[in-house]
């Protein structure tokens, strides 16, 4: 039966968001798994931890430019119809990714998941408003948005047993699977989703010239160049610093995503009213679990300690950055979740690099220091832009210090 028939009761609504909530899971874990998994990638392909983590840019790269130009020229494209074809794209690239033997063919299939987060971020996170009355609206945004720590929580430290039990490909088998599933979610519980406000580059580039807006996408480069900078390395980390078995890395991560639900509900409850409070606290906790790491992270309980406090810290990092753009812009939800979706995309691939070619010319450790150098600096730049009256297009924004 398909969700043109189906009687769109209360439960047939929720099971479309879950639908979609499945959908950027699946896009989340995909993403992020290399981190669990790095060092036996970089051993079946004799390359360094920072070449492998070319992994992590190339979807970043992609997502950053396809974000905005996939929403323009598919603006007219019902939204249901669109995110079918882009699981069908990432069921695809998790195959490749599971029977490529040359690295090339490894960083082709990444280019497409970058393609699927473009656009299915900025298509799917902004559909709470179109798939529940009104006033259930906040509840299914958070809903949907907790894909993003339960990529954490549960995608990357079961990839990374998967990985350990039967080899690294097996987990990218599995989520091809899963995207299907999603695929098929989508065609039953979600309705036909026709164009309602097209996003132009005129509305884009709107948005963009809002002091708000830009303040935002300041501190969101580095408060996201901070952490996918070091959370990218940190299996090698763990494992030459911290000295942690193999086997024993995918539970340190499962700390660190059980942690990270928990601060993506804690800032769900505070983002609010004290966006900025939240943010910069935010920061300033991953500040010092990365800064404090080179020194209590050499013994596995240090260890364990301190990502629990990076992932408090950073599970409230993709709350407050799309409730920044989104109160910057509130009369273009679209636009706002396509710039959101293009600036965390783009730095997160910036911060995966500029790690890894750091790591190559030092050491891990000296890549954890620069990453809450970075953090403090986004909490400099908060803290000073705090101290002016804001004004016209920053007071709903404002409002929530």
């Amino acid at each position: 039966m398909s969700a043109a028939v189906l009687v769109r009761t209360p439960v047939v609504r929720w099971l479309g968001v879950v639908a979609v909530t499945l959908g950027i899971f699946s896009i989340v874990t995909v993403e992020i798994l290399p981190i669990g998994l790095l060092t036996p990638i970089g051993q079946d392909f004799g390359l360094s931890p920072g070449r492998t983590g070319w992994l992590m840019t190339a979807p970043g790269l992609v997502a950053a430019v396809a974000a905005p130009v996939v929403t323009v020229t598919t603006g007219r494209v019902d939204r249901r119809a669109m995110l079918g074809l882009l699981m069908v794209v990432l069921a695809g690239a998790d195959v490749l990714a599971a029977v490529a033997h040359v690295y090339w063919l490894e960083l082709v299939s990444r280019v497409l998941v970058g393609l699927v987060i473009g656009g299915f971020w900025s298509i799917g996170a902004g559909l709470a408003g179109r798939l529940v009355p009104e006033h259930q609206v906040g509840r299914a945004t958070a809903v949907i948005f907790s894909a993003v720590p339960l990529g954490s929580v549960l995608g990357v430290p079961a990839g990374t047993w998967l990985g350990e039990l039967g080899g690294w490909r097996l987990p990218f088998v599995v989520l091809g699977g899963l995207s299907l599933l999603v695929l098929m979610a989508l065609v039953v519980f979600v309705p036909p989703l026709p164009a309602e406000q097209v996003t132009r580059p005129a509305v884009l580039w709107e948005v963009l010239r809002l002091k708000q807006t830009q303040l935002g996408l300041v501190a969101t480069c580095l408060i996201v160049v901070a952490h996918f900078g070091t959370y990218t390395y940190v299996t090698p980390f763990l494992r030459e610093v911290t000295g942690v078995r193999p086997e024993l890395v995918s539970i340190l991560l499962l700390a660190y995503g059980v942690a990270g639900l928990m601060g993506n509900a804690v800032a769900g409850l505070t983002v609010d009213r004290w966006l900025r409070l939240t943010f910069g606290g935010a920061a300033c906790l991953l500040a010092l679990a990365t800064l404090l790491l080179p020194l209590a992270g050499r013994t596995t309980l240090g260890a364990a300690g301190l990502l629990v406090a990076w992932g408090l810290a950073y599970g409230a990092v993709p709350v407050c950055s799309m409730t920044w753009f989104a109160a910057a812009a509130p009369h273009a939800r679209e636009a706002a979740t396509v710039l959101f979706t293009s600036s965390f995309q783009a730095t997160l691939s910036a911060g995966a690099l500029v790690g890894g070619l750091l790591l190559d010319r030092t050491t891990v450790s000296v890549v954890m220091v620069a990453g809450g150098l970075t953090a403090l600096l986004m909490v400099g730049v908060l803290a000073l832009e705090s101290v002016t009256q804001n004004t016209g297009d920053g007071r709903d924004v404002a409002s929530r210090l």
